[in-house]
């Protein structure tokens, strides 16, 4: 989410995030695999859907991938798939983007929010535990901004009390955990392909991943309309299947994903380099030794956050704030939060903010935000 911050309309030295410069690099290959669908028609799990999963089942090391509408479509396929129920509990974070609450409460679930740890922004689990009840069926847990959370300690929590994991992996495809990969490290990863993201398609489209045949059938069953074959509808579905043209923009784009991911990695250690002058009053959101991000967005947290914003706007600089309310303060949600527990989330939301980053991004358009930030910081 961008936002107007009331400073006067400057023009931008660069966009947020760059997908027009992205295409012009890979213009060939989208384009080639685009013309092939159009020329071969199956705009509906067309073959190039069971090509992407495949590609992604060997990238990821899941044994099955199924390709859906959106991240939050996965989402939901995930949680319809375990069962979730009204009145059930499904603990999760409340720093996160909207979707991962909504399809909670869209199948007559609670959403139980456990604060955030200040230095990652992901989900605490040290306040996990506390909030189990009888009525949990389920840890959400969410990598931000590309980072997974604690998933080894989050997946011991969940077997001592029965309780399945599902990663809100949206933004972390491509990152690693102790050297396994996101979307592979719980017992459901569920991953977006939305425009914006590390990898992404031109429209919408996600996907869930397993190593759970079972859980794989499930969810291959209500991604359309519960059907095992046609017309036999063997449990409630959704219309979830992700477009044929989305599934071969992705193909093309996996090209050079890896080097994209690398990229990323060397623009974050830049920032990092370029901002460390600034001291305390601008701190990169921390990446575990343990893991590593992908960096769908390279967020620090600032002192006197809106100021800079506004002095970043006035001097073309994009910036972004991810998350400017946490979930237990949104009024559609509010029911669902205990608003004194969640000090940590409330902090954050005033302090973070997000600076351009993609994988074309020039290294003297870098060094020019990192100075502003340094000059508007001080």
């Amino acid at each position: 989410m961008t936002r107007d911050a009331g400073a006067p309309h400057v023009k931008p030295i660069t966009p947020f995030v760059d997908l027009k410069a992205q295409y012009a690099a890979l213009r060939e290959r989208i384009d080639a695999r685009m013309r092939t669908v159009l020329e071969h028609g199956q705009f509906i799990l067309g073959p190039e859907v069971a090509e992407l999963e495949k590609r992604l089942e060997d990238y990821t090391g899941a044994a099955h991938c199924i390709t859906c509408a959106s991240g939050t479509e996965a989402l939901l396929i995930a949680l319809m798939a375990i069962g979730v129920r009204p009145g059930d509990e499904v603990i999760t974070t409340p720093f996160t983007f909207v979707a991962t609450a909504e399809v909670i409460v869209l199948l007559g679930a609670k959403p139980v929010f456990v604060d955030v740890e200040r230095d990652t922004c992901n989900i605490d689990v040290a306040g996990i535990e506390a909030a189990i009840t009888s009525r949990t069926r389920a840890i959400m847990p969410v990598s931000l901004y590309g980072q997974p959370a604690d998933m080894d300690e989050i997946n011991a929590i969940g077997a001592r009390h029965g309780l399945p994991v599902i990663d809100d992996a949206a933004q972390s495809l491509g990152a690693t955990y102790k050297g396994r990969r996101s979307c592979n490290l719980t017992a459901i990863g569920c991953t977006s392909f939305f425009p914006s993201k590390p990898l992404g398609c031109y429209g919408d489209g996600g996907a869930v991943f397993t190593s759970n045949a079972a859980l794989a059938q499930a969810m291959r069953e209500i991604r359309v309309h519960g059907q095992s074959e046609r017309y036999h509808h063997t449990r409630i579905g959704v219309g979830g299947r992700m477009d044929t043209l989305q599934c071969a923009v992705v193909l093309a784009k996996l090209e050079r994903f890896d080097w994209e991911v690398a990229r990323r990695h060397a623009l974050a250690r830049h920032y990092d380099e370029l901002l460390r002058a600034v001291g305390a009053t601008v701190t990169p959101v921390s990446v575990r030794a343990d893991r590593t991000s992908v960096y769908a967005q390279y967020t620090v947290r600032a002192a006197g956050r809106d100021r800079l914003e506004a002095e970043l706007n006035a001097r073309g600089i994009p910036t972004a704030v991810h998350y400017p309310v946490p979930l237990h303060r949104q009024p559609a949600y509010r029911e669902y939060g205990v608003e004194s527990q969640l000090p940590v989330a409330d902090a954050l939301a005033a302090e973070v903010i997000s600076l351009p980053i993609y994988p074309d991004l020039e290294a003297g358009l870098q060094e020019r935000i990192a100075a502003a930030v340094r000059e508007s910081a001080s």
